[in-house]
């Protein structure tokens, strides 16, 4: 059985964007292409409503390549454990106000069980200092955490 992931939209951003001129973007959507390239296949992919939303905004043929990208991940719903979950993480401080979306992220992958949450948000997702607050929120409501890292961190075997 494979480890199930959620996608959330900065991997499918950083996949499907043009070339950036900022290098640290570069490397990331370099690193993004090679992870998609050869490693989503070991892994059962999702994502939720929410990143099909995100992903849909913006510029409308950039948006078809996101939204093409995402076709092969499983949709989960927002439902109200999710959205409980999310304002439990934000209340505790474990995820700030302004980065509600974010909480819902975590809260969709926590809820459903998935073994990992990938993303480039290293400000409210992938943040080495936020992630143990989140994690003991996560055990704290009777969930099991999930493995949050960027696609750098899943390049291993």
């Amino acid at each position: 059985m494979k480890p199930k992931i959620y996608i959330e939209t900065t991997i499918i951003s950083y996949l499907t964007g043009r070339p950036s001129r900022d290098i640290i973007i570069t490397a990331h959507q370099r690193i993004t292409e090679e992870w998609w390239q050869t490693r989503r296949h070991l892994f059962d992919l999702y994502a939720s409503q929410l990143v099909l939303r995100e992903a849909s905004a913006g510029n409308e043929e950039q948006a078809k390549k996101r939204l093409k990208a995402l076709e092969e991940a499983e949709l989960l719903e927002i439902t109200e454990s999710v959205l409980s979950l999310a304002q439990v993480l934000i209340e505790s401080g474990a995820v700030p106000q302004k980065a509600a979306e974010d909480a819902l992220h975590i809260s969709v992958a926590v809820v459903n069980g998935l073994d990992y949450l990938i993303s480039w948000n290293c400000k409210h997702i992938a943040n080495a200092k936020m992630r143990g607050k989140i994690e003991q929120v996560c055990l704290s409501a009777g969930y099991a955490p999930v493995t949050i890292c960027t696609p750098e961190e899943l390049m291993e075997d």
